[in-house]
């Protein structure tokens, strides 16, 4: 083996203590797993849907929202009317809500699956919504024709105009209308009265004049058959 004159040596120190130094370098940290999804947060980054926002909020339902994208493995698909779509409502319209049709307002804006905008072309209709439950309760109708989404409630006909967010869990589409659950709108049918099995009670009138009939053929009966006595006696005298 060749011998390093000592011009070399500096090199040679600095070579080995280069490689020292790469060699006692740890290794790059794995990237840090994303947070929990936030439907605020991704909402909020848009600039257009503060009354929406707020609603979600007061209302719970956005709670209920991250709540079950981070604990289960099921999609929601959300539709985001802006902020000039609350403003073409008629006026009074939020107000005249209760806090429970409040809550399915912002429920019926979502579907308790994820879609993506190719998704809508064969899904069957009406559509379940949150708002509705198990029941099947609040549908509403989605069509899809190229790159063009609809939605009618019996209340409303809506676009959606723009694909807001999407991960493959949770997908938010913007909306030109705030959807309208016709159940709003529409009287409930009555209930069906209970059927009457029971025979009805007679009124104190009622069983005084029957008890009143019973009396009087009593009392003729007696009579004719007192006179068939009578005449019976007087035949055999």
């Amino acid at each position: 083996m060749k011998e390093l004159s000592p011009s070399q040596l500096p090199f040679f120190f600095l070579l080995l203590l280069h490689l020292t130094l790469i060699l006692g370098q740890s290794p790059a940290a794995a990237p840090a797993p994303p947070g929990p999804t936030n439907v605020i947060a991704i909402l909020e980054k848009e600039n257009q849907f503060a009354t929406f926002i707020r609603i979600l909020k007061n209302t719970k339902v956005a709670d209920q929202i991250n709540t079950q994208l981070n604990n289960s493995n099921q999609g929601l698909t959300l539709f985001a009317p802006t902020d000039s779509a609350f403003s073409n409502l008629k006026p009074g319209t939020l107000n005249s809500f209760t806090d429970q049709q409040k809550v399915e307002l912002m429920q019926f804006h979502v579907l308790p699956s994820f879609f993506s905008t190719s998704q809508f072309e064969t899904t069957s209709n009406p559509m379940r919504t949150q708002a509705g439950g198990s029941q099947g309760s609040f549908p509403m109708n989605v069509t899809a024709s190229g790159n063009q989404v609809n939605i009618t409630t019996g209340m409303t006909n809506a676009t959606v105009a723009n694909t807001v967010y999407t991960d493959g869990q949770l997908a938010v589409y913007q909306v030109d209308q705030v959807l309208l659950p016709l159940e709003f709108f529409t009287t409930p049918a009555p209930a069906p009265a209970p059927s009457n099995t029971k025979k009805a009670a007679r009124s104190p009138s009622e069983s005084v004049s029957t008890d009143s009939s019973n009396s009087v053929r009593v009392v003729h009966a007696t009579a004719w058959a007192m006179l068939a006595l009578l005449v019976l006696l007087v035949a055999f005298i």
